[in-house]
């Protein structure tokens, strides 16, 4: 069930952060307590897969997470982008894989913050390693936000 804000989100549990991207999905989870996030590595997609939910709605069943946040790709002024759509659309599906609870956050700069909490790092490794670093920045933010709810 997708929700439309974090008032009904559960406050206690592993949650699933997520940085939906056509090519490589980005993935961290929260301890229970929501006191920790790690990063988890990235889900690679082959040219044209489309089972994105499919692969998410597993590895959320083998994290055992209470709930996913999903990063939302929108403009500076608010506006969406044709990704915004596919992100929405991929929540759609993931919301018929699993009966998690499903929360979308905006993500205006997560790669950026993400990218400078890393440090020097080669650009191989930033490749590899900056979706799911995005998704530990969805993941921190949307905790925030749960404990404000």
């Amino acid at each position: 069930m997708i929700l439309p804000d974090f008032k009904a989100f559960p406050r206690e549990g592993r949650v699933l952060g997520i940085d939906w991207g056509l090519r490589r999905i980005g993935v961290a989870v929260s301890d229970p307590m929501h006191n920790f996030v790690f990063v988890r590595d990235v889900i690679n997609m082959p040219r044209g897969a489309e089972n994105h939910a499919d692969l998410v709605a597993d590895l959320a069943a083998q994290e055992n997470v209470v709930g996913i946040v999903v990063g939302v790709p929108v403009y500076a002024d608010g506006s969406y982008s044709d990704t915004t759509k596919m992100v929405y659309d991929f929540m759609e599906k993931l919301s018929e894989k699993t009966s998690l609870p499903i929360c979308g956050i905006e993500e205006n700069l997560t790669s950026h913050a993400a990218q400078e909490s890393m440090g020097r790092v080669r650009v191989r490794d930033l490749k590899q390693r900056l979706d799911s670093e995005s998704a530990r920045v969805i993941l921190e933010n949307a905790i925030a936000m749960i404990n404000r709810a």
